[in-house]
């Protein structure tokens, strides 16, 4: 039995050796909209850096769901070098929302996961006299 419980912790401290992160920093991973209008979709640009001594490529960045889109360079960024991913928010439906973007870089196992929320908000009805 001591066998087999070594032998469990070791793989666990192998699998995690083997799900290396990018090397790439980010000023930000989560971003909070606040209070924003229906039908009035939101942006925000998460910047990184590659903090790496080779260029860093993004295999993909996929959202959650539809309402999510992701825009990144397709390019390989350079050492030192800063980019931007672009998330856009369409706000179709009013209520609280919290959404994800799976960010993987290639040659490297453990995705970045960025995040945004915030609230969709009917806008104020129109003040005026009733005819």
């Amino acid at each position: 039995m001591k066998q087999f419980v070594v032998l469990f912790i070791a793989s666990l401290f192998t699998v995690t050796a083997f799900a290396q992160k990018p090397p790439v920093k980010f000023t930000a991973e989560t971003h909070s909209f606040g209070k924003i209008k229906l039908n009035k979709p939101v942006t925000k640009e998460f910047v990184f850096q590659n903090t790496s001594n080779q260029p860093v490529v993004i295999e993909f960045a996929t959202a959650e769901c539809g309402c999510t889109t992701p825009d990144y360079p397709k390019q390989p960024i350079a050492k030192g070098q800063t980019a931007k991913i672009k998330v856009t928010y369409n706000a179709a439906s009013i209520g609280t929302f919290k959404k994800s973007v799976t960010v993987k870089f290639v040659k490297y196992n453990a995705p970045v996961i960025l995040t945004i929320d915030g609230e969709v908000t009917t806008p104020p009805a129109a003040k005026g006299k009733v005819k």
